[in-house]
């Protein structure tokens, strides 16, 4: 495997700066995600690494080379796609098998066989070999274009929301195969998704990217409990997270500066009180919990209870705030003192 440098990466379109200095260190073994929302750079940045776009200033270095003069061909990375673009007509073995058998890297039929064997076990779609592609499930046609990446043995794998067409059960169990299989071979992989679950259950580190800028790097849990804006806070969270005026909920002096308030499911404390200033809405039941809708004024107010919470639509609650997280007029994180 291989780590990945990006320095002050930047990439115009016409009028539309897609990439703006984007600097990114992904060590080798490690999965990195990109999260952001569609036109964020998330793709352009793999099409980069990959050699299919070049970039206007920066550099991207691969396994410690200046990747710079080298076609894609040369780069020994593999891209797996949003869509599976399998060829309709070939078995799943051979689908499997053409990256090896092309002429840049032709690799002996018995080889050829071994390694499409090992890939198919790994994936769980080794009784499917003989089928053509056409006969497949999605999960299983997604499995295969997995297993075209994996089969190559690359020092770099680039997957652009290679999930996101699955319904959502099939997503669940990829999401954990795929982890499974990163961690087993050591893989080096920048993943991106718009998709916060995916995120947060399979990456090492998380870089959160708008605009083309990089805004946060660090690990699922720094991002989560420590985010530096506003944007950062309300990427991640299920609920999202609550933004309420400053001032709004009583929680002590509030730091210097701050605007706003960003309060989690897990910062909020509700409790029935007749004379409360908070009215529930309504409650949704989700079988393992409730998503408890509260309006507190002008303002809504969404958070977690267990099921067994005896709330219900015109209950008039108290509200208060545990670690809250507060941000500037601009949507910089303020920190209390």
């Amino acid at each position: 495997m291989a780590d990945i440098a990006l320095r002050t990466v930047t990439k115009h379109f016409r009028s539309v700066t897609a990439i703006d200095g984007l600097t990114l260190d992904i060590a080798d073994g490690e999965l990195t995600v990109l999260v952001g929302p569609t036109g964020a750079g998330k793709t352009t940045a793999l099409r980069i690494v990959a050699g299919l776009e070049k970039p206007d200033q920066g550099e991207v270095w691969i396994d410690g080379h200046n990747a710079a003069d080298l076609e894609p061909a040369a780069r020994d990375v593999t891209f797996v796609f949003q869509q599976y673009s399998l060829y309709p007509h070939l078995s799943v073995f051979d689908n499997l098998a053409f990256p090896l058998r092309s002429p840049a890297r032709r690799v002996s039929e018995p080889e050829i066989r071994k390694r499409v064997e090992e890939v198919a076990s790994l994936l769980r779609i080794a009784h499917k070999l003989a089928n053509k592609s056409t006969q497949l499930s999605g999960g299983e046609m997604q499995r295969v274009a997995i297993g075209r990446a994996l089969v190559r043995k690359p020092s770099v794998y680039l997957m652009d929301e290679p999930l996101s067409s699955l319904d959502a059960k099939l997503r669940g169990d990829l999401r954990v195969e795929l982890k499974r299989i990163q961690q087993d071979l050591g893989a080096t992989i920048l993943y991106v998704t718009h998709d916060q679950i995916e995120a947060m259950t399979m990456a090492n580190r998380i870089g959160v990217i708008d605009k083309g800028r990089l805004i946060q790097v660090g690990s699922p849990r720094q991002i989560y409990e420590d985010p530096v804006t506003l944007y950062v806070a309300q990427r991640f969270g299920q609920p999202q997270i609550n933004v309420l005026p400053a001032g709004l909920l009583p929680n002590g002096a509030l730091p210097v500066g701050a605007v706003t308030v960003g309060a989690r499911t897990e910062h909020l404390d509700l409790r029935k009180d007749g004379g409360g200033e908070a009215v529930v809405e309504w409650v949704e039941h989700l079988g393992d919990q409730n998503h408890l809708h509260v309006r507190l004024g002008a303002h809504r107010i969404t958070t977690l209870t267990p099921p067994d919470t005896p709330f219900k639509s015109g209950d008039r609650v108290a509200v208060g705030l545990t670690k809250p997280l507060y941000f500037d007029a601009q949507g910089l994180r303020v920190r209390s003192a």
